[in-house]
This record gives C-alpha cells, sequence and structure tokens, in this order.
C-alpha cells in the first residue's frame, strides 16, 4: 500500500515522495481508524435512543459498505487521500458497532446466559482479525495485486448484516421502557426465548422503568454529574482505559520483533502472527464458556493479573535475551501468555459491565462514555508507543505494567461482582458505595400486575435518600 502511495504521488508530481511525507500518510491512515471510532461511539447515545438498537446497527452498516467500495477500488481510481477518508468512516462503523451489539445482546439475553452472551462479540472480533491475517498473508492477498480485494471485502459482513439482521426483534428492554409498548415487548420475549410465558421478565423490567421514572433518560453531562451513578461510570472509566493501555496493540505490533530475535525466519513470522490470531480466539471462546462459572470480576482480576506479569517477565527477557539465549523463548512465551490474559478477561468482560452496571436510561450514555475512552486511549497508544519504544526500549512495557497492576487493585477494591443478578440488584449493590440508600417499597413491587389488567402504581414507591 505505500508503494501505492509513492507511485501515485510520483504519476501526480512527476518526482518520488518524501519519506517524511510518506510516514505521515500511513500514520494517518493507521489512526483514523480509531479517530473514527472515537466519532462512532460519540453517535451512540443519540442514534440507539431514537432509531432503537435493531436499527442503529441497520444504518450503521452504511459506514461499513461505502468505504469498503472506496478502498476497493482506490487503486483504480489512483487515489490514496479516499483510503485515508474510508479509515475514518469504517472507524465510525466500528465504534458504533463495538458498543451497540453488547448493548443489544445484553438486553436481550436471559440472566443465567448475559455474560456468556455478552462476550460473543469480542469472539467474533478476533475470529474477525484471524480471518484478516490469513487472507493478508503474502501469498494469498497481501501483496501488490491483492490489497485493494482484501479492503473491499471488509463489507462483506456489512451485507449479510443488513440482509438478516431485519428478521429479529427489536431488545424488548428499548420496546417497553423507553417506546412504552408492553405488546410488542412481550412479542420480542416469546420470539427470542421460544416460550409463551415471559410475565417474570415483564415484570422485572417494569421495575426497572418504574425507579427510571425518578431519573429520566441521561445525557453524558447528566452521567458524569450525578451521584447515584458515579463509581459505576469510575469502574467503566477505568476498566476501557486498563482494557487499551494494557498494552495489547503494542505487543501485537512488537510481536514480530520478539518473533524474529528468537531465530524465527523473516518469511514465516507471518505464520506465527496467524498462530497468536487463533490462540486468541481460542481463548475468548473459553471465556464464552466459563463466565456463567467463574464470573466477571474472577475473569477481570485473573486477565489484568495474567497481562501485568507478562509484561514484566517479558521486560526481563528482552534485556537479557542477548546474552542468554534461552530468554529469546520466554519472550514468546510471554506474548502467548499476555494474549490468553487480554483474551479471557482484559478485552471482552469490560463491555459486559457497561450493560450491567447501568439501567436502560444511563445505559446509552455510558456505551457514550465508555467507547469514547476505548478508542481515545486506543488511538493515544498507537501515537505515542513507537516514540516510547524509542525512549524507553524493552522498558517501555513497565509503563504497561504498572497499569494492568492499577487497574488490577481498583477492581479488587471496589468493581462488584454482577453474575446471576437483575440490572436493579447490581444498582442496588452499588448504592452505598454512591452513599445513596435506594429503599424499595416491597409491597407494591410484589403487586405489580399486567398494565391490561390493573392501573400502574404511582411512582412513589421508590425514593432516593441522600445521607
Amino acid at each position: 500500500m505505500q508503494e501505492f502511495y509513492n507511485q501515485t504521488y510520483l504519476d501526480r508530481k512527476g518526482i518520488p515522495m518524501d519519506s517524511s511525507f510518506q510516514k505521515l500518510l500511513w500514520s494517518l491512515t493507521v489512526s483514523m481508524f480509531p479517530l473514527g471510532g472515537f466519532f462512532g461511539s460519540l453517535m451512540v447515545g443519540p442514534l440507539v435512543n431514537k432509531c432503537g438498537r435493531k436499527g442503529t446497527l441497520l444504518i450503521n452498516n452504511i459506514f461499513s459498505i461505502v468505504p469498503a467500495i472506496l478502498m476497493g477500488t482506490s487503486k483504480v481510481a489512483k487515489t490514496f487521500e479516499v483510503i485515508i477518508l474510508s479509515r475514518i468512516i469504517v472507524g465510525i462503523c466500528a465504534g458504533l458497532s463495538s458498543n451497540v451489539v453488547p448493548m443489544y445482546l445484553g438486553e436481550m439475553s436471559p440472566r443465567n446466559l448475559r455474560g456468556a452472551v455478552g462476550v460473543v462479540p469480542q469472539l467474533f472480533i478476533t475470529i474477525g482479525i484471524l480471518i484478516a491475517q490469513i487472507l493478508g498473508l503474502t501469498n494469498i492477498l497481501g501483496n501488490l495485486e491483492g490489497w485493494p480485494v482484501l479492503l473491499g471485502l471488509t463489507g462483506i459482513p456489512a451485507v449479510v448484516e443488513l440482509l438478516l439482521l431485519p428478521f429479529f426483534p427489536e431488545s424488548p428492554r428499548y420496546l417497553l421502557i423507553q417506546k412504552g409498548n408492553e405488546e410488542q415487548a412481550r412479542q420480542a420475549l416469546k420470539k427470542l426465548r421460544g416460550w409463551d410465558d415471559v410475565d417474570d421478565e415483564i415484570e422485572e423490567m417494569r421495575r426497572e422503568d418504574q425507579s427510571e421514572k425518578l431519573e429520566g433518560r441521561l445525557s453524558v453531562f447528566n452521567l458524569c454529574t450525578f451521584q447515584a451513578l458515579r463509581w459505576q461510570l469510575i469502574s467503566i472509566v477505568v476498566m476501557m482505559m486498563g482494557q487499551q493501555l494494557s498494552g495489547v496493540n503494542a505487543i501485537f505490533y512488537y510481536s514480530d520483533e520478539i518473533f524474529k530475535s528468537a531465530g524465527v525466519n523473516e518469511n514465516n513470522v507471518q505464520y506465527v502472527t496467524v498462530g497468536i490470531g487463533a490462540v486468541n480466539v481460542f481463548m475468548t471462546c473459553v471465556a464464552v464458556f466459563i463466565i456463567e462459572s467463574l464470573g466477571r470480576r474472577l475473569l477481570l482480576l485473573a486477565g489484568f493479573g495474567i497481562c501485568c506479569v507478562s509484561c514484566a517477565v517479558l521486560t526481563i527477557a528482552l534485556n537479557l535475551q542477548a546474552t542468554v539465549s534461552w530468554m529469546q523463548y520466554l519472550s514468546i512465551a510471554c506474548v502467548i501468555a499476555y494474549i490468553i490474559g487480554h483474551a479471557i478477561g482484559a478485552s471482552p468482560i469490560p463491555f459486559v459491565m457497561i450493560t450491567e452496571m447501568f439501567l436502560q436510561s444511563s445505559r446509552p450514555a455510558a456505551f457514550m462514555v465508555g467507547g469514547s475512552m476505548h478508542w481515545l486511549c486506543n488511538f493515544t497508544v498507537g501515537l505515542v508507543f513507537l516514540y516510547m519504544v524509542e525512549g524507553l526500549g524493552a522498558y517501555c512495557f513497565l509503563v504497561f505494567c504498572a497499569i494492568c497492576l492499577a487497574t488490577v487493585i481498583y477492581i479488587f477494591i471496589i468493581v462488584p461482582e454482577t453474575k446471576g443478578k437483575t440490572f436493579m440488584e447490581i444498582n442496588q449493590s452499588m448504592a452505598k458505595r454512591n452513599k445513596l440508600e435506594i429503599q424499595m417499597d416491597k409491597e407494591m413491587l410484589n403487586d405489580f400486575q399486567l398494565a391490561s389488567e390493573r392501573p400502574k402504581k404511582k411512582e412513589e414507591g421508590y425514593s432516593v435518600n441522600v445521607f
């Protein structure tokens, strides 16, 4: 692709592109994706509140199909500028989908499967990465002729979603709590569950709806200043920052150099990288099956803990591999261990926690905040990592080690276990830490009936008292 940039510039200007300008263009091409992801995260709240979760995902396909066409035809059109523009657009697609998909699935899932279903989006992200790594091999599409095809293929999943998603129901919680349409919510639940008795889930949604009428729908500003959700918000920010600032992208970037230093032939490094991608897929798949038995909190602590130790040992190994031969293999082991830690905890669980720690009125704003932190930190690491390597060398991984350690300490002290709890129960468990006491009129809650059978109770059944 960089050769295409240079050749295009040469055809236009008659002189080769300056190396510093080429480096700038390539840096822009890489960094526009997380920047687009940040813009996409800012669009989450307005779109999901107005168009629904399913509607937003359908609209979002535009931000994948259009840039895929533009990037796929960029070589024929002899323009590299359109690739940079398309990277922003496809970044918006990623920013929206990485937030809306976990929200949509989390709101549709039964309580006992909410964690497992919440990890599935991350599983398919890792599968997508692995497929891209395989297709990007030099002898497949990672060559002068094949790269436009590779970029154009990114629109195919969006076409599939555009064709199939209309047959799926909208989020029942969105239909009942935000649209006030109980009948549609009931029909959606019946379709999702496969049985007609959904009264218990409808009642749970009504309780959440009744509680939220006191606070109304929260904007990002309201969320940031709302005392009742203070520690939930801080927790999400810490986990999202920890997820990206823990150095996962840096590990992937540096892995090629580590493999080469361990004696892996330069032509075979790409195949080792594919192997690491396969490990990532396998361990994320493991997380799907163990999250409901081990819980979210333990996986977060284990995941960030493994990443912390891996970064510390990797720093030692990289500094000693010139004098101690077997340290090269320890470096590879550290990379694999780090990927395992990130795959079981740091990558998938924070998005699950956003869904579970916030109620319907505050969830879109929470995803906007969490998603924005995710993509801003992603952008920051991509921007400064090369300078960190230049200034600190192998010691740059100690920075990531410290961030992982700080995240582990915070999660251990603050973040509660949410496995098997309703959204209301999780909200109540955080009330004491927020210096609030949520008092519930149990008699009223036990007396809830279907709206068609009896008028709704007054809203004074919930009260919030500040200590």
